[in-house]
């Protein structure tokens, strides 16, 4: 089992190819093609947020994170649906952070493309680090992330049903120094969460899966680069108004 969701690879059992298998470059392609319409999303809203229409940009911004979830677990039981699904999400995906990220950048200029800037130099060097056999998606490795990241995931649950009794919980852990040390950590864990991804895509070639699969290794990808650029935003605001 790896930490992504999306990326376990027992899920090629069973799977049944039916003409052509995937290949590495076709996840790649696609990937590509999912981030571009999470940008170009991404771009429409950022553009009605700074037009005035914030208050619309908020709720298709919950909308995306909402619809992004029931996507996502519809994804893991229905892989061979790979492709409407992750188009889907991409869209969700930049509805969601392109909100976010306005309000933000509204706050502090010049972090959107710091965090962007870092997210995909991250992701840039994870490639690196894996393809020279650095980082190994080992078996010990792929437990000890998926802990990780299921701790961190139960973590933003509990603080998300504790700020309806505390609002004030989530300031105490989203400031200061722990606040930035626990950025610091889930930032790490997500870009850990690369080595993965680039197993199972891997693996999925080398196993002859269904071409489908090159579709559901992108959005993998997609979801650990999204998670990484908003841990990167927070982290990045921290350090900025701790100065």
């Amino acid at each position: 089992m790896t930490s992504n969701p999306m990326t376990q690879g027992k899920i090629y059992d069973g799977a049944v190819l039916d003409g052509q298998p995937m290949t590495i470059s076709g996840a790649v392609n696609k990937t590509i093609l999912l981030l571009l319409i999470t940008f170009a999303v991404a771009a429409f809203s950022w553009v009605q947020a700074f037009s005035g229409y914030m208050d619309k940009v908020i709720l298709l911004m919950w909308g995306g994170i909402i619809a992004g979830l029931i996507l996502a677990i519809i994804m893991r039981f229905k892989p061979q649906n790979a492709k409407i699904l992750s188009i889907a999400y991409a869209v969700c995906e930049g509805l969601a952070i392109g909100g976010i990220s306005a309000m933000y950048e509204m706050q502090l200029k010049g972090i959107v493309a710091n965090a962007a800037l870092i997210t995909f130099l991250t992701l840039f060097i994870m490639l690196i680090l894996y393809k020279i056999g650095v980082i190994k998606a080992t078996e010990t490795f792929k437990k000890v992330i998926f802990t990780a990241t299921f701790s961190i995931m139960i973590f933003y649950l509990v603080s998300i049903v504790i700020s309806f009794f505390n609002p004030n919980f989530i300031t105490v852990w989203n400031s200061g120094p722990l606040g930035i040390g626990l950025s610091v950590i889930f930032c790490a864990v997500a870009a850990l969460n690369f080595i993965l991804d680039f197993n199972f895509i891997e693996e999925g070639a080398q196993k002859l899966a269904p071409k489908y699969f090159e579709w559901f290794g992108a959005f993998s990808l997609l979801v650990t680069i999204v998670w990484l650029y908003l841990e990167l935003l927070r982290l990045l605001a921290q350090l900025s108004r701790n100065r």
